[in-house]
């Protein structure tokens, strides 16, 4: 099955939630008054799109009707289609122009980090690149035996110490491997404990302090892992780290799971942060990199 049909498989939910009301609300209108801007809010804050977000769209939605004379429901819904487009915003490619690159990997435990670190993984050597992956989440038991588990499967190699190891030492570990080996993309996993602990904080910045000494100049991603069945609760989350990492793009798991896709417009709304991949399946090629083009024609098609 091609990713596309997957997309839209995926977020079948999300499309009944969301788009199909929204259609069902725009056909039960005959003219266009603030009792259908009403229902509309209520319709995309409980959808998950957020309170911000959905203020943004409305505010957008009524200068679009001023500005451009609209009288008819249909016309005002095309309008908001094209608004919301617009907001869905476009992906962002990974850096790795390095020899190696980083990608970090972060997010709260049970977001789907470990398998989309997997997935990452496979995605990268199908394209003929060198992956490496290091296992620095050494606080969960069974942290790097997962994560080995999907290695073998992406078929890419593991660095890895005993439970409990320091994490940074991990970290030094997999980049004297990465460069001994001519690697091209260096994947770290880290711990997921609760993201406002102050430790969990601390051992990032000192994971990042190695590879800034180690690999001044490389490539250097942070991926935070969202779990969209959670709703604004990843959007809460995701504003946490922001303050203390710097997240270069998200990764939405689980899309395939909920009806709160809407989720998406809210957290690119809110962070102005780009999504970089959605997974919408529990396959190694069920995760691919975000396309707006590809995302909308899923949900309103």
């Amino acid at each position: 099955m091609k990713f596309l049909d997957k997309l839209k498989a995926g977020l079948q939910k999300t499309k009944n939630a969301i788009f199909g009301k929204i259609d069902t609300l725009f056909k039960s209108f005959v003219r266009v008054d603030e009792d259908l801007f009403d229902e509309l809010e209520e319709l995309l804050i409980s959808s998950d799109v957020g309170v911000s977000a959905t203020e943004e769209i409305l505010d957008r939605l009524r200068d679009e009707v001023k500005e451009n004379h609209l009288k008819e429901p249909q016309e005002v819904q095309a309008k908001l289609m094209e608004i919301l487009r617009e907001m869905v915003g476009e992906g962002e490619p990974l850096k790795l122009s390095t020899t190696p690159s980083v990608i970090l990997v972060i997010g709260v435990n049970g977001v789907g980090k470990t398998t989309s670190i997997g997935k990452i993984a496979y995605q990268l050597k199908q394209q003929g690149k060198k992956v490496l992956v290091a296992a620095a989440d050494t606080f969960r038991a069974a942290a790097a035996e997962q994560l080995a588990v999907w290695c073998e499967r992406a078929k890419v190699d593991l660095i890895r110490q005993a439970q409990g190891a320091d994490p940074a030492s991990v970290v030094f570990d997999a980049i004297s491997s990465a460069k001994s080996r001519g690697t091209e993309v260096l994947i770290i996993d880290t711990a997921g404990r609760l993201h406002n602990k102050k430790n969990l904080m601390d051992e990032l910045a000192k994971i990042n302090r190695v590879i800034a000494r180690e690999l001044p100049g490389a490539d250097r991603e942070t991926l935070l892992v969202l779990d969209a069945t959670t709703g604004q609760n990843a959007v809460m989350q995701a504003k946490e780290f922001k303050e203390t990492a710097a997240i270069t793009g998200l990764i939405l798991t689980k899309l395939d799971g909920t009806a709160k896709g809407g989720v998406v417009f809210s957290v690119k709304g809110e962070l102005n942060l780009p999504v970089k991949f959605i997974g919408v399946g529990e396959g190694i090629d069920d995760m691919e990199p975000f396309s707006a083009v590809a995302f909308t024609e899923a949900l309103f098609s």
